[in-house]
């Protein structure tokens, strides 16, 4: 009967291969898996009567708030127009440097990441900006499509990112659960927060090595990444366009390091600051506030069914004793929790193929994260080796996210060729991230402890 929660799982990822909706994929090829057990005597149906407590507490999750309020936050900022701005600002300051354009966009990225935190977002934003002018500048259309890809995926790293509030929410319970399973009388408790404090060092290392990159490669190969003839601008002029973003991700950030607001509240204060910046810039009038809700309802909506449908695929999943299946699978391994932690960022980041990021955290990282956590994994490093697993996965060729979403909005003169290529070295700086964080976990915990 354990094998038919495996049978159960590849049918999904067939169906989701082949484009149906993933919240409704979820719940009818789980509930049809299910019917069937009934019938087959196999399945108990009294594990669908959890369904309406699990809906019900997704409903009281003050945590899931903050998803549709950082959502409201991103997309104000991208109809007000802010990045645009930046990018031009920066490109001036930069433009003159060899690589000062692809530093500015990968500068500007990583706020455009931090304020939506949505990977498809940020590459068709940064596409639509900034591509026509590196491409006008001379750069090959290799690097700048790397470039922009690269930076594209930030979101998943960047706090505050939505990455991190799910999976902060599914690894807090996940780990309550680990301990109770190990019967720890007074479990500790990890949250969004920790997440955000914890991607800090790793994030800003990773935009580190991006600009490293993009320096030596204009370095070597000048051709590639040559001074742009924009007019310069001044150093108070860049400042005018830089401080509103960086002020509102700093109170965001800010508020919730120093423990003044859960990460609810901050992403309420980044909608209304958001807001307010939109109307000052004189960037927000009625029509594009009513695109802007309406795209954050749909966002949400898709979050939230997507959520209900992974919670009936857990249900029957542990119905038909594959929980237990996979427990036992890595505990058999020989490498121990290594090994398990292994095999787990490997699914992951086969998955991140053919799943969005939404469908990995509710429906793969549930089943597993209690397994792991009740080995001894750390959940603040577990989270953050998840967030880059899947930034990469959504690099890597050729099925990444984000070579579709920049391929949708590219010329025709950037073959699907040069994207592969563009995107390359920057895989391999993720990886090397991954290693050393694997190497040296204290990347992602030290901060979190430090500011306890």
């Amino acid at each position: 009967m354990e094998y038919l929660s495996l049978y159960l799982f590849l049918a999904i990822c067939l169906l989701l291969m082949l484009g149906y909706p993933v919240a409704f994929t979820l719940a009818g090829t789980a509930l049809a898996f299910a019917a069937g057990g009934v019938l087959a005597g196999v399945f108990d149906a009294s594990f669908l009567s959890a369904l309406p407590g699990r809906i019900f507490g997704t409903i009281n999750n003050t945590t899931l708030i903050a998803v549709p309020l950082f959502i409201l936050m991103g997309n104000i900022l991208e109809k007000s127009r802010v990045a645009e701005e930046l990018l031009d600002s920066m490109a001036r300051l930069f433009g003159g440097l060899r690589g000062g354009l692809g530093i500015s966009v990968v500068v500007v990225g990583m706020f455009l990441a931090a304020s939506t935190g949505i990977v498809g977002a940020t590459v068709v934003t940064m596409g639509l900006l900034s591509l026509p002018s590196m491409l006008r500048s001379g750069y090959s259309p290799s690097l700048a499509s790397g470039t922009i890809c690269a930076t594209g995926t930030l979101g998943q790293i960047i706090p505050p990112s939505i990455v991190l509030v799910m999976l902060g929410d599914i690894l807090s319970n996940a780990y309550q659960r680990a301990q109770l399973n190990m019967h720890v009388i007074n479990p500790k408790t990890v949250s969004v927060g920790d997440l955000f404090v914890g991607a800090l060092i790793p994030g800003l290392v990773l935009i580190g090595l991006y600009i490293l990159y993009l320096l030596v490669q204009a370095h070597l190969k000048p051709e590639t990444a040559p001074p742009s003839d924009l007019e310069p601008i001044s150093a108070a002029q860049v400042l005018r366009g830089l401080l509103p973003p960086l002020i509102l991700i700093g109170i965001v950030l800010g508020s919730i390091m120093m423990g003044a607001a859960t990460p609810t509240e901050a992403a309420g204060i980044g909608a209304i600051g958001a807001f307010l910046l939109a109307l000052l810039k004189r960037q927000m009038n009625l029509a594009r506030l009513r695109e802007t809700l309406q795209h954050t309802l749909e966002v949400t909506c898709m979050v939230f069914m997507i959520l209900i449908g992974a919670a009936v695929f857990s249900l029957v999943f542990r119905g038909f004793g594959g929980e237990e299946l996979i427990h036992e699978f890595f505990h058999g391994l020989p490498g121990g929790v290594m090994a398990a932690t292994l095999v787990v960022m490997l699914l992951i980041f086969l998955l991140g193929f053919i799943l969005d990021f939404i469908e990995i955290t509710f429906v793969v990282v549930p089943i597993v994260g209690p397994i792991l956590l009740t080995m001894g994994v750390d959940p603040i490093w577990l989270g953050i080796m998840i967030a880059l697993n899947l930034q990469t996965s959504f690099l890597t060729p050729p099925f990444g996210f984000a070579l579709f979403y920049l391929r949708g909005v590219a010329p025709s003169s950037v073959s699907t060729g040069a994207i592969y290529r563009g995107v390359v070295p920057f895989i391999l700086l993720q990886l090397a991230l991954l290693v050393a964080l694997w190497i040296w976990p204290q990347m992602a915990t030290w901060l979190p402890a430090a500011l306890k």
